[in-house]
């Protein structure tokens, strides 16, 4: 779906839609959409920024940071973002940026892609660490066996050689006490 300059400059844009698994192209393996993506986006001009203003509503299935199992969450946000054209910032070797442009994004030609704009509010929306649950135990370091549905299959070393000398002076300093 399109979001045109030229179209806007006539009258503002309502977009109520559904976007199934699948039609939005995340360009990433981390996650993936399971179940339909809700939007609900008013979009117009002013000047020659194009305001979009909406918020969506969707399920992901992501993967658990210790266990690596697969995790469904549900994802909702909303968002309030100027676009300005790319056209309109000075083409000097350096500039200096205000701080109210970094709250500015840029389109390029006549207009944005509306899938663009969801794939990258998505993106944010997401959780930076996802546990499957809150006591999850994670994998084995040595085995890789999830610790959740069984026991280690490993044989646990009593110390790590590398430590010795310090477990020495423990021993010596425990009977010298």
């Amino acid at each position: 779906m399109f979001i045109g300059v030229k179209e806007l400059e006539r009258q503002k844009l309502i977009i109520d839609h559904s976007f199934a698994p699948g039609t939005i192209d995340y360009r990433t393996q981390e996650f993936r959409q399971v179940a339909p993506l809700v939007v609900q986006v008013v979009a117009e001009l002013k000047d020659d920024v194009i305001h979009v203003v909406g918020q969506f509503a969707t399920r992901i299935e992501l993967t658990c940071a210790r266990c690596l199992e697969p995790v469904e969450r549900e994802v909702r946000s909303q968002f309030d973002l100027p676009y300005r054209p790319v056209a309109a910032v000075a083409r000097e070797p350096e500039v200096n940026l205000a701080e109210e442009d970094t709250e500015v994004g840029f389109y390029v030609g006549d207009g944005l892609f509306l899938a663009d704009v969801l794939a990258e509010q998505v993106h944010l929306a997401l959780p930076m660490k996802t546990l499957c649950r809150e006591d999850c135990r994670g994998l084995c370091p040595r085995c890789g066996a999830n610790l959740n549905r069984e026991s280690c299959r490993c044989c646990h070393p009593g110390i790590d050689p590398r430590l010795a000398p310090l477990a020495e002076w423990k021993d010596r300093h425990k009977k010298q006490s």
